[in-house]
C-alpha cells in the first residue's frame, strides 16, 4: 500500500488503462514533430557520402530527443494518475515544449539550436522536479529526483552544443543524448541512493501498451499525410498515380504486419506480466525503432511520387528500402517480447528484400518500392496462412514474468 504524502498522485490498481483525452491532445505535438523529422530526412535525398552521413546522424538525433521526451511522459501518465491537475498541468508543459522542439528541429542543427535545447531540458529537469514537489513524503519521489539530477548533469552539454561552434554542436549533442539514455537505462544511480531500475517498476501496463500503438499509428499517419501531400501537388501522370498508389499500399501492409498477432496482444502482454516495467522498457526501444521505420519509409514515398522514374541514387535505396528493413527487423524483435519466437514469415521478408537490395541499386525508385511492397505483401499473406483455421492465440512473453525479489520500495 502507498504510504507518505502524495500517494493520492499514484495510478489506483483499478485505474483505466486507456489513454486520456489528455494525452491524445499531447500526441498533437508530436504530429507536428514527427512531420519535421520527416522533412529533415527528405532533404537529404539529394545527398552522397559523408554529407549524407552526417545529415542523417543530426537527424537521428534530433528524433531521439523528441522520442525521449514522448517515452518519458508515456511512462510518467503510467505510473501517477493522468485526471490529477498537476500531472495534467505537467503534460500541458510538456506538450508546449514539445511544439517548440517541433517548430525549431528543421533549423535545429543550425540558427535554431539553442530554443530547442532549453525547450528539452526544461521539460528533462524542471519536469521531474515538479512531480518529486508534488510526491512529498512518498518514496517514489527520489525517482523524479535521480532523473533531474542526470539532466543536470549532462544539460551543460546541451547549452554548450547550442551556443558554442557549429561543427562541435553534433558531438557534444551526441555525448549529452548518449548520457540521458544510458542513465534511463541504468536507472539514474546517485551515490548513497543507488538507481531506480525501470524494469522494477509499477506501472499501468494496459495504458502504456495503448499508448505505443497509438505512436505507431500517428508515425503510420504522417505518411498517409505524406502520400496526399505530394501527389496533390505534383503535375499528374500515370506513373505518379501509380506510385501513390503503391506507396498507400505499403503503409497498408505495415499496418497489417504490425497487428497481426504481437501488435494486437501488446496490450494483454504487458496487462499479464508480473513485471510490467521490464516488458514495457524492451517494448519502448522497439517501437523507437517501428516509428523510425516509418518515418524513413515515408521519406522513400515522397521519392518515389515526385520521381518514380528518376536515376538510382544511394539515398533513395536508404528510405525506399532501409526503412521497411528497419520495419522488419524492429517488428521481428516485439514478437519474441510477445510470444519468445522468431516469426518465419518475416524472416523471409527481410531475407527477401536484404538478397534483393544489390539489384535494386541499380534500378528506378518505382521498382524498388513495387519491390519493397511485394515483399511486404509475401510477410502478410505468409502471416495469415499461418493464422488460417488456428485457436485464439495468447502472449507468452518470456520478459517480466518472473519477479526476482521485492520490488523497489521507490518503484
Amino acid at each position: 500500500m502507498a504510504v507518505g504524502g502524495g500517494a493520492d498522485l499514484l495510478r489506483p490498481p483499478r485505474s483505466s488503462g486507456r489513454a486520456t483525452f489528455l494525452e491524445l491532445f499531447f500526441d498533437l505535438a508530436f504530429v507536428v514533430a514527427l512531420t519535421r523529422v520527416s522533412q529533415r530526412f527528405a532533404g537529404l535525398t539529394d545527398d552522397t557520402g559523408w554529407q549524407l552521413v552526417t545529415g542523417c546522424a543530426r537527424t537521428l538525433l534530433l528524433f531521439l530527443a523528441l522520442w525521449l521526451i514522448w517515452s518519458h511522459t508515456a511512462w510518467i501518465t503510467s505510473r501517477y494518475e493522468p485526471e490529477r491537475p498537476i500531472i495534467q498541468a505537467v503534460v500541458v508543459g510538456t506538450m508546449f515544449a514539445g511544439l517548440v522542439m517541433a517548430v525549431t528541429l528543421p533549423r535545429a542543427m543550425e540558427e535554431r539550436a539553442l530554443p530547442f535545447a532549453v525547450a528539452y531540458l526544461l521539460v528533462m529537469v524542471v519536469r521531474p522536479l515538479v512531480v518529486a514537489a508534488a510526491l512529498r513524503g512518498h518514496p517514489r519521489r527520489l525517482v523524479p529526483f535521480r532523473l533531474a539530477a542526470w539532466s543536470a548533469a549532462t544539460a551543460p552539454l546541451w547549452l554548450a552544443g547550442a551556443l558554442g561552434p557549429d561543427d562541435l554542436r553534433l558531438p557534444l549533442w551526441v555525448a549529452a543524448l548518449a548520457g540521458d539514455y544510458l542513465a534511463w537505462a541504468l536507472g539514474w544511480p546517485l551515490p548513497r541512493l543507488g538507481a531506480s531500475a525501470v524494469g522494477r517498476w509499477r506501472i499501468a501496463g494496459t495504458h502504456l501498451a495503448d499508448r505505443y500503438q497509438q505512436i505507431f499509428l500517428i508515425a503510420l499517419g504522417e505518411s498517409i499525410l505524406v502520400i496526399g501531400v505530394v501527389f496533390s501537388g505534383t503535375e499528374y501522370s500515370a506513373w505518379r498515380a501509380a506510385a501513390f498508389g503503391v506507396a498507400f499500399a505499403t503503409s497498408a501492409l505495415l499496418w497489417r504486419i504490425y497487428f497481426h498477432r504481437a501488435g494486437l496482444l501488446l496490450t494483454e502482454a504487458l496487462g499479464r506480466a508480473a513485471m510490467p516495467g521490464r516488458l514495457g522498457a524492451a517494448s519502448e526501444r522497439t517501437h523507437l525503432l517501428v516509428v523510425l521505420s516509418v518515418l524513413v519509409t515515408a521519406v522513400g514515398y515522397e521519392l518515389v511520387i515526385d520521381h518514380p522514374y528518376g536515376p538510382p541514387r544511394p539515398s533513395w535505396l536508404l528510405f525506399v528500402v532501409g526503412g521497411p528493413v528497419l520495419f522488419l527487423v524492429a517488428r521481428m524483435r516485439l514478437e519474441y517480447e510477445i510470444f519468445g519466437s522468431a516469426p518465419r514469415s518475416q524472416m523471409t521478408g527481410l531475407a527477401a528484400l536484404l538478397l534483393l537490395t544489390p539489384a535494386l541499386a541499380h534500378g528506378t525508385p518505382m521498382v524498388g518500392l513495387s519491390v519493397v511492397a511485394g515483399a511486404l505483401a509475401l510477410v502478410a499473406l505468409l502471416d495469415a496462412l499461418r493464422s488460417r483455421r488456428r485457436p485464439l492465440e495468447f502472449s507468452a512473453s518470456p520478459i517480466g514474468q518472473e519477479a526476482s525479489g521485492d520490488p523497489d520500495s521507490e518503484a
